[in-house]
């Protein structure tokens, strides 16, 4: 799509053809990038692999994990986050400065970027297409128990909720509540049960 002097998008002809599945479409883009010799296919492939492997929710539910079985690496956590992330070897693209809060029965924590979609890439993956929207955004500063009972959480009313809003310099990290019933399991079995919405705080676990 082209952009007029007007702020018009229209159609390029040569485009035209695209078809409006998404996954067909972005396909059909990328053909025409790498025909035209400016993508790389093998640049496709290493991003692909990093989303995959690299960076993702996996990642987040290893740091919660540890910090379920090792109450040093938890203070530790709670102290200076990006410092105990790094431990592990996490840090990376958007989860340079992390403020990890951690949820109980008194706190519950939700993560939010008011002005656009400031998010922990290496840790929890690509933002879902909710945390990015205008109305989460918007609403759950002024409403968070709604929005939180929207998404099928419910908040006791003894239980405070402290939204955190993330900005280019800081990104926050939930700490979910370790689930009864888990004291056998070692950290892989835990983060397994660690999801990432639980880690933005629109869900429990």
């Amino acid at each position: 799509m082209i952009e007029d002097h007007e702020g018009t998008f229209h159609q390029h002809d040569e485009f035209a053809h695209i078809p409006s599945d998404p996954a067909l479409r972005a396909k059909t883009l990328e053909s025409l990038l790498v025909e035209k010799g400016l993508l790389n296919p093998a640049t496709v492939d290493a991003v692909i692999e990093q989303f995959e492997k690299e960076v993702g929710p996996h990642n987040g539910a290893r740091v919660v994990a540890r910090a379920w079985t090792d109450p040093d690496y938890r203070h530790r956590l709670l102290d200076d986050a990006t410092q105990a992330v790094n431990e592990l070897g996490l840090l990376g693209q958007q989860a340079t400065d992390i403020v990890a809060v951690e949820n109980s029965d008194s706190v519950h924590n939700i993560v939010v970027c008011t002005l656009c979609s400031c998010y922990p890439w290496a840790l929890l993956g690509l933002p879902p297409a909710w945390y990015k929207s205008y109305p989460y955004r918007a609403r759950v500063v002024r409403e968070p128990r709604a929005v939180l009972s929207e998404m099928g959480v419910e908040i006791d009313d003894s239980t405070e909720v402290r939204v955190w809003d993330s900005t280019a310099e800081v990104r926050y990290l939930v700490i979910p509540q370790r689930p009864d019933g888990t004291d056998g399991l070692g950290e892989q079995a835990l983060a397994a049960l660690v999801s990432r919405d639980s880690m933005i705080g629109a869900a429990k676990l």
